[in-house]
């Protein structure tokens, strides 16, 4: 710890960013300090109250830091680290992570509504953004089926001969064949924004009164559909209830932490009605830095069309982040920490949300810790294993008739799929069906493979425990190679009729507690292991169904159909390639591209016939 000291005593009272790095010089953890000397120094005092942090202090090998100039130009820099290195220990938005709003082009004469993800400086009116389970699309349904609005998304609005069936049945004022004046067209969109901006009585009447006419014209279909969009509506109104009536547009962002995990939950508010509320995990537990770095990453994706924030606590550079947003925003925008009030209640409720997802968190992860790491200590205790299995390989063979037989090797580590790992073996040195002996052939190649220290990821890595799908029989093949390999490492097989466990030097099989997540865990890598080894035996069919049916065609042989299929990939596109792509592959003469295509295109007359004969 002595470079840590070093720099620990070099670091200057000014602001900038500290950069955290691991013993390979990977980032662990970028962040941003108004006083770089205080903050970084709170990291190694002995009262740290954060369980992830003091993982984190723990990795740290070496500390560096960037002076600023100023504390916005340590916002800005820690904000563009982050998104350029990726630390595992930083909060980092996901590209997708940008929400669903609806647009009206009020620039047009006649605008239509259409969901959009980007926001555009192009004069259009933005409302949204929509989560809380609201869908944008059945928004605009709604609207749709409450005003005469035109329901077609071309931007370009081509004069057209007739109307079409939205006109005829009350649904469109029809501006296509210039039924409605620019005006009158308004003064309907206008009806939809302030449904937009939080009024909706004038569309409850719409759909209310467009029932009864139905009703009254005994249109009766068409009078329930307008009763289902009122449901809608009325579900709507439900979920954006909110214990008072303010005419706000807030953005809230409150943050809980429990030391080892962490969530923020976002909450719109628009016109006085919830309209959004969504929780979303967060790595960074650190109150200094993740509620300001999520809230500046949270805005690069989405715009800002409140006119206020709220935030569940004061914020370290709550002044730099307030002006950073008002000058991508254009406008006058204020983040605010109330502590009275209206906007304290909705703080209340957006925290209480933030509090509820972690804990839901928190039990997750512990059923996840049970079904992983429970699982291995309850197989080490029922089995009597030397010690917990934490890389466990589990070996399965496919193989029809005999023929292009298969191993499978899947892996899991503590307790969870490590695909990475998954293996297979083509079956060399057996005839015929025989499970036991392609069972051996297969776990002696692996356990040499072991022994010579072979590089190969999976290889290298000794198990803790194999699992071999079968019973006394497999079982006896698995431990026969690992004899002969003088591999020691324990190894048992599951028997799939009654989940019966065989293991060494015992006679009588072993049943496991059907709801034991020992027998849960040893199921899911068995269930792995065969997935695995069906899926590489169908591959190998299917090639060797292509390179038989290749090798009917004049020419060529088993080199040339490799060849295609390597280039390839599968038949469809063999079939589909054309001459001059045929001749691109080694070996393939303008001569054998004719016998290819003709070949296919003879085919495809062949198969119609045979078609047209049923």
């Amino acid at each position: 710890m002595e470079a840590i000291d070093k720099v620990l005593n070099s670091l200057p009272a000014q602001s900038g960013v500290y950069i955290m790095l691991d013993e390979f010089e990977n980032i662990l953890y970028v962040g941003k300090a108004k006083n770089l000397r205080n903050r970084v120094r709170q990291y190694f005092q002995s009262n740290l109250n954060s369980q992830k942090t003091m993982v984190l202090v723990s990795k740290i090998q070496d500390i560096r830091y960037i002076v600023t100039p100023s504390e916005a130009d340590a916002l800005i820099l820690e904000n563009n680290m982050i998104k350029e290195h990726q630390p595992p220990y930083n909060i980092l938005l996901k590209d997708d992570k940008t929400y669903p709003y609806i647009k009206i082009n009020v620039k047009e004469d006649f605008p239509a509504l259409e969901v959009t993800r980007k926001l555009k400086p192009d004069g259009a009116r933005y409302f949204g953004p929509y989560m809380l389970g609201l869908s944008a699309m059945e928004i605009i349904k709604l609207l749709e089926a409450a005003f005469p609005i035109r329901a077609c998304r071309s931007t370009n609005l081509k004069r057209r001969k007739r109307e079409c069936l939205n006109y005829h049945i009350g649904r469109c004022l029809a501006p296509c064949v210039g039924r409605v004046s620019v005006e009158e067209y308004k003064k309907v969109i206008d009806k939809v924004i302030r449904f937009l901006s939080g009024h909706d009585n004038e569309v409850r009447e719409s759909l209310r009164q467009k029932m009864l006419d139905s009703a009254e014209r005994q249109e009766f279909e068409m009078a329930m559909q307008y009763k289902e969009q009122l449901e809608i509506l009325d579900k709507l109104v439900r979920k954006q209830t909110m214990p008072f009536k303010l005419n706000l547009d807030l953005d809230i962002f409150s943050f809980a932490t429990n030391g080892m995990l962490a969530a923020v939950n976002i909450s719109a508010v628009r016109g006085g009605k919830l309209i959004a509320s969504q929780n979303t995990s967060l790595n960074d537990t650190s109150k200094e830095n993740a509620l300001s770095s999520f809230i500046m990453q949270y805005y690069e994706k989405n715009p800002i069309l409140c006119s206020e924030i709220v935030v569940s606590e004061e914020l370290e550079f709550q002044t730099e982040l307030n002006d950073y947003l008002r000058h991508k925003a254009d406008r006058n925008i204020n983040i605010i920490h109330p502590i009275g009030g209206i906007r304290s209640q909705l703080v209340d409720i957006s925290l209480a949300n933030a509090k509820e997802y972690l804990q839901r968190q928190e039990q997750m992860l512990l059923r996840k810790e049970d079904l992983t790491k429970g699982a291995m200590t309850q197989l080490y205790q029922l089995l009597n294993l030397k010690r917990p299995p934490r890389r466990i390989e589990c070996y399965d063979i496919s193989n029809i008739s005999g023929t292009n037989k298969v191993a499978s090797m899947a892996v899991f580590i503590d307790g969870e799929k490590a695909t990475k790992h998954y293996r297979h073996f083509r079956i060399r040195t057996v005839s015929g069906t025989n499970d036991f002996a392609s069972m051996q052939e297969a776990l002696e190649r692996r356990l040499i493979r072991l022994k010579e220290n072979d590089k190969d990821i999976s290889f290298s890595k000794k198990p803790d425990l194999i699992v071999v799908d079968g019973g006394k029989g497999q079982l006896s093949s698995a431990l026969l190679a690992a004899e002969r390999t003088q591999a020691e490492v324990e190894i048992i097989s599951l028997a799939k009729r009654e989940e019966e466990v065989f293991v060494s030097g015992q006679k009588d099989s072993i049943i496991l507690p059907r709801d034991s997540l020992a027998l849960r865990l040893l199921t899911r890598i068995r269930d792995e292991a065969h997935r695995f080894a069906i899926s590489h035996h169908r591959k190998l069919r299917l090639k060797q169904q292509t390179m038989s049916r290749l090798k009917s065609i004049k020419g060529i042989g088993e080199q040339k159909s490799k060849a295609l299929i390597m280039h390839f990939r599968n038949i469809d596109n063999i079939r589909k390639a054309t001459r001059e792509e045929l001749q691109k592959v080694k070996g393939i003469t303008a001569e054998l591209a004719d016998s290819i295509v003709d070949y296919f295109t003879n085919k495809k007359e062949q198969d119609s016939i045979i078609k047209e004969q049923k």
